[in-house]
C-alpha cells in the first residue's frame, strides 16, 4: 500500500540520462573491457543539461530519487557528482558490486519496491529495454533520448550486468 501523505517519486537513471559517459565509452570499446578505467572516469561527465533540467523542474512536486546500475563501490564519486550538478538531494539505489543481472531485471525489482510505499509518478532512463519492461509494469517512463546510443553501454547493461 503505498503513502499517498508523502510526496511522489521522480526516479532518474544516470548514465546517459543525466550524465553523458560519451568520453569514457572507450574503455567498454576495447578487449579486455577495462570497467575499472570506465568507472574511475565517471566523476568527469558532462551533465546533460536536457537531464539535469528535467531532475530539477521534477523535484518542483516530487522527490527525486536516482536509480542506477553503477556499482556500489561507485557511491562516493556518484554522490559528489550530483551534488556538483546541482542536482536535487535524493535516495540513490545502486546495483551491489556482485550482480551482474541485466538492468531492466534490478532497476524493475527497484522500482516495484519504491512503489510499494511511495506513488511513482515517472521513471526516466535511456535504456529502451529498462523502459519496456517499466512501461509494460504499469510505470510512466520518460525516454532519455538526448544522447547517443552506445552499443558498448547497451551490451554492458544487459549482457554483462555491469552498469
Amino acid at each position: 500500500m503505498t503513502d499517498s501523505s508523502r510526496r511522489p517519486l521522480a526516479v532518474f537513471d544516470l548514465d546517459n540520462t543525466l550524465a553523458d559517459t560519451a568520453h569514457r565509452q572507450r574503455f567498454l570499446e576495447r578487449k579486455p573491457r577495462d570497467w575499472d578505467a570506465f568507472f574511475a572516469a565517471a566523476p568527469q561527465d558532462p551533465p546533460i543539461p536536457e537531464g539535469v533540467a528535467l531532475a530539477v523542474a521534477s523535484a518542483e512536486e516530487c522527490e527525486v530519487v536516482y536509480l542506477t546500475g553503477r556499482p556500489e563501490r561507485c557511491r562516493r564519486d556518484t554522490l559528489a557528482w550530483l551534488a556538483e550538478q546541482g542536482l536535487p538531494e535524493g535516495g540513490l539505489h545502486m546495483r551491489r558490486n556482485d550482480d551482474r543481472r541485466p538492468a531492466r531485471r534490478t532497476k524493475l525489482e527497484t522500482l516495484r519496491r519504491l512503489a510499494r510505499g511511495r506513488d511513482v509518478r515517472v521513471l526516466v532512463d535511456d535504456d529502451e529495454l529498462v523502459c519496456d519492461d517499466a512501461e509494460r509494469a504499469g510505470f510512466t517512463v520518460v525516454r532519455a533520448r538526448w544522447t547517443a546510443p552506445s552499443g558498448a553501454l547497451r551490451q554492458a547493461q544487459e549482457g554483462e550486468g555491469r552498469t
